[in-house]
C-alpha cells in the first residue's frame, strides 16, 4: 500500500508542473501532504488514491488548527502589550 500512496504521490507531484508557476508550490505541498498517513492508517485501505485523497485533508485541517492556535497567542500577545502600556503610562504619568 505505501508504494501505492507513494506513486499517487509521485502522480500528483508531475500534475503540479503543470500549474502556473506561482501554483506549483500547492500542487507539491499536496503531494507531500497525501503520502503523510500511509504508514499509520492506509494498510487498511485498497485504493491508494483513496488514502490520499483521506490523508490531505488530515494534514489541512492540522495546518488550519496551528494557524489558528498562532492568531490566539498573537492576539493574547497583544492584549497583554496593551495592557503593560497603559499601566505603565498610568504608573508613569504623573498629574
Amino acid at each position: 500500500m505505501r508504494l501505492g500512496v507513494k506513486d499517487v504521490s509521485a502522480r500528483l507531484l508531475k500534475a503540479s508542473r503543470a500549474l502556473k508557476k506561482d501554483d506549483q508550490v500547492y500542487g507539491q505541498r499536496l503531494a507531500e501532504m497525501a503520502k503523510k498517513h500511509s504508514r499509520e492508517v492506509f494498510y487498511m485501505l485498497d485504493d491508494p488514491l483513496g488514502a490520499a485523497v483521506f490523508s490531505v485533508p488530515v494534514e489541512m485541517l492540522k495546518v488550519r488548527s496551528v494557524d489558528a492556535k498562532k492568531d490566539k497567542i498573537e492576539k493574547e500577545g497583544e492584549a497583554c502589550e496593551r495592557e503593560f502600556n497603559l499601566h505603565n503610562k498610568n504608573l508613569f504619568h504623573w498629574k
